[in-house]
């Protein structure tokens, strides 16, 4: 019987199969946006065995475990490694057309040479192979990403993060670089009165400013942007539900930010000024210091208020939001784009329906400066399967240029999620390989392979110049 996951998996003509292995296939990895966890990076762990790579903080696999009927003990309890991966196992085969089937079973492969199917029979063989590798030095996180041809990761960080574990992966003289990002989302949550008060005090220490009005709050963040600048950052990450674009006067916003660090419940007009100050001064960073902005738009988080409680974010209970910005979005990036203050901007949507919108607003901003200044970026979370992948692609061909997109990214906190970019580039080339053979598209090799190898490297390398 023919294997599963073979060398032409996805590519469905010879076109295809031709441009995928010959300039897709090796090109190496500049992975710009993730989570992976940078401590153990630092420490260079092994995992040990593959339930706990695979399934320890994984909220993509609880979310279809919990699908398919497995208890909460098995997901994230006092179940044994080997206990949680067999429920995996039980759940993967239920799991056909999603792409976490295709993913198990390219890391299978990539990783640990299996092409077995992962099902309760194969299970146990499985977890033993792989636990066996992944107990050997060569199987270190350090040497994972190795493998992959990985040459970039920027991972995500708060602006209290010490980053001492990025200088010492540094230090250590890591192959691959590592660099962090710049997320302050926290210090805008003005929503959650007490949350919030608790971090800006955490701010104020770091800083060493005295954080009392708004604009104190600003010079703190500004303090730290330049302390992520000097460890080698360049890049900034907004995790946002909307944009916001409120007129507001400074009188006004300095005592909303009074009010509720004296502990004031603020109301919804408050709050959204609040958050346009605050995006609209974060991106006035950005700019002075040259950076990437991301915008990660659009996730409706944490609404199982019983398994928040019980075990925090993360946790697999977000969903794709509902929430309609395209004016304030707008607003937003004209005023920067007034005061010559907008930079290269990154705008990622979890609602499939807001593919056209993004795309035709940020053709408004792209101002001749740099080719592909503002990016309709990859597909994320909800998005990055074959579905929503050729969406994405087919929105920035129809509006956009293709040839200056800056491809994938893994989004990820698991060191075995590298095949992802493999899952995204044998779809690009399936899409570009039958463009040509139905004739859409002149079938010239060289052009096309080149956008390909732009599309999987050499655009981002271009576009973020920190590598």
């Amino acid at each position: 019987m023919k294997r599963f996951i073979d060398e032409n998996f996805l590519l469905q003509t010879e076109t295809a199969r031709d441009l995928y292995h010959e300039f897709a296939e090796n090109k190496p990895i500049f992975d710009y946006h993730c989570h992976l966890p940078v401590k153990d990076l630092a420490d260079d762990i092994c995992y040990g065995n593959i339930g706990k790579a695979w399934l320890a903080g994984d909220h993509y696999k609880w979310r279809l475990m919990r699908s398919n009927g497995i208890a909460e003990k098995f997901c994230t309890g006092d179940a044994t490694d080997y206990e949680k991966f067999e429920k995996w196992a039980e759940t993967i085969p239920m799991a056909i057309r999603n792409p976490l089937y295709h993913w198990t079973h390219l890391e299978l492969q990539r990783y640990f040479n299996i092409d077995t199917l992962l099902d309760p029979k194969t299970c146990k063989k499985i977890y033993s192979q792989c636990s066996a590798l992944l107990q050997s030095p060569e199987f270190s996180v350090k040497n994972l990403l190795l493998k992959m041809n990985v040459k970039l990761i920027c991972t995500t960080d708060d602006p209290i993060d010490s980053l001492e574990h990025h200088k010492k992966i540094k230090d250590d003289g890591y192959k691959v670089k590592v660099l962090p990002t710049f997320r302050p989302d926290k210090a805008m949550a003005v929503e959650k009165t007490t949350q919030f008060i608790n971090y800006i005090s955490k701010l104020s220490e770091i800083s060493g400013i005295e954080i009392k009005n708004f604009s104190s709050i600003i010079e703190a963040l500004d303090i730290r942007h330049k302390y992520f600048h000097d460890m080698g950052c360049r890049i900034a990450d907004h995790g946002i539900v909307s944009f916001w674009a409120e007129i507001y006067t400074n009188v006004e916003i300095e005592k909303i930010t009074t009010d509720v660090l004296s502990g004031k419940e603020l109301n919804e007009t408050e709050v959204s000024k609040f958050k346009s100050a605050f995006l609209y001064e974060c991106a006035r960073l950005n700019s002075k210091r040259g950076w990437v902005q991301q915008f990660h738009i659009g996730a409706l988080r944490n609404k199982n208020t019983r398994l928040f409680n019980k075990l925090g974010p993360d946790i697999g209970c977000d969903s794709i939001g509902d929430y309609t910005y395209g004016d304030k979005m707008a607003k937003f990036l004209d005023r920067l784009d007034q005061s010559r203050e907008l930079t290269k901007t990154i705008f990622y949507n979890i609602n499939p329906r807001d593919n056209d919108l993004i795309a035709s607003i940020i053709g408004n901003f792209q101002d001749g400066s740099f080719p592909g200044k503002m990016q309709f970026g990859p597909s994320w979370w909800f998005l990055d399967q074959i579905d929503g992948i050729t969406k994405q692609i087919n929105t920035i061909s129809n509006l956009g240029l293709l040839g200056r997109f800056i491809g994938m990214t893994t989004d990820s906190r698991s060191f075995l999620s590298y095949p992802r970019h493999e899952y995204f580039r044998r779809i690009l080339c399936n899409l570009i390989g039958s463009d040509l053979e139905n004739g859409e598209i002149p079938a010239d090799m060289e052009l096309l392979g080149k956008i390909i190898e732009n599309i999987c490297y050499n655009n981002a390398v271009d576009y973020f110049k920190i590598l």
